[in-house]
């Protein structure tokens, strides 16, 4: 079972290189937002919990976050491999991670980080706001805030796999196909 953890700041591609990787190796994508959105429309007990922390302002906790995680790949019954775009985003998130994927014997089998210079990530926050509809990519104080954000409480997450020796650095510049061919490359050699 192939598992993937695609791993990179905001605007570094990760949902566009996700469908990508989808398609080619017939994986299940596992996006916290959209399971949160999912959980909540269905109200779900993970859903209601979530959304009185989303209401109240506040960050989803992580065991709310890993049970929604560990429900899809439960739910998901016999597959190829997961993609995760988004998660996990924080070192205890990681690990929680690695006892779920443990539990069904099929441990994660690598992250790849996107790496783009800050300079390009908002450049493409900003174009890409133009067509999203995002309001997270319009406001530039908003962009350097998530981006402050990646570096402070994500980026560690790298250290997390580098140590298992499961972390594969990703140079995230170029066109979309060239980028993929990199990214696959990496997969293949698993």
């Amino acid at each position: 079972m192939l598992n993937i953890v695609l791993f990179g700041p905001p605007g570094a591609g990760k949902g566009t290189q996700s469908e990508l990787l989808i398609k080619k190796y017939q994986l299940t994508h596992i996006s916290t937002g959209d399971l949160f959105r999912k959980n909540m429309s269905e109200n779900t007990e993970l859903g209601l919990k979530a959304r009185s922390y989303i209401d109240a302002g506040n960050l989803v906790p992580d065991e709310v976050v890993i049970g929604m995680v560990e429900s899809k790949i439960k739910e998901s019954g016999d597959v190829k491999g997961f993609i995760l775009d988004g998660f996990p985003r924080t070192v205890a998130q990681a690990k929680a991670l690695d006892v779920v994927m443990t539990k069904i014997g099929h441990p994660i089998s690598a992250m790849l980080s996107l790496e783009v210079a800050d300079d390009e990530l908002r450049a493409r926050l900003t174009e890409r706001a133009k067509t999203s509809g995002r309001a997270d990519d319009q406001d530039p104080e908003k962009i350097n805030n998530r981006i402050r954000v990646y570096y402070s409480e994500t980026q560690p997450v790298i250290s997390f796999y580098e140590a298992q020796g499961k972390h594969k650095a990703i140079k995230g510049l170029g066109d979309i196909q060239g980028i993929h061919g990199l990214i696959c490359s990496e997969i293949d050699q698993l």
